[in-house]
């Protein structure tokens, strides 16, 4: 996962979220890209909205998971194939969270930064407080 401005500055600073199963390692985020100077937290508070982003993905995932699911096994009232297919879904979740925040929080910034083929002639974007 790299810089949305010079896609080549990495935006965390150890690129597996699992290496380390504690989740206050899963958000190590250099303060600025190394490459073209983006800083990442560009106002207080500014990832709350990456919760938006990841709940979209996990729906997203989720509907995938129950299409499929229909399409292979079946759904039925008669039997407990659908509580099979919630409790793997919400195992499925839960075991790809942390790759889940990281991504969530990739295609947020992307909403306000944008790649520069110039990078390194322009000045990276910045919010006004």
């Amino acid at each position: 996962m790299k810089c949305p401005r010079c896609r080549r500055g990495p935006m965390f600073n150890d690129s597996n979220p699992y290496r380390k199963l504690s989740l206050k390692h899963i958000f190590d985020m250099p303060e600025n890209c190394p490459v073209c100077g983006q800083k990442y937290d560009m106002e207080v508070g500014f990832w709350y909205g990456t919760g938006y982003v990841s709940y979209a993905l996990a729906v997203a995932i989720s509907v995938t998971t129950f299409v499929a699911w229909f399409v292979l096994i079946g759904m039925s009232v008669d039997d407990s194939r659908m509580f099979w297919w919630l409790g793997l879904n919400i195992l499925f979740l839960v075991f790809i969270q942390p790759w889940l925040m990281r991504i969530s929080r990739v295609i947020y910034i992307r909403f306000f930064v944008r790649y520069d083929k110039d990078f390194d002639k322009k000045q990276p974007k910045e919010f006004d407080y």
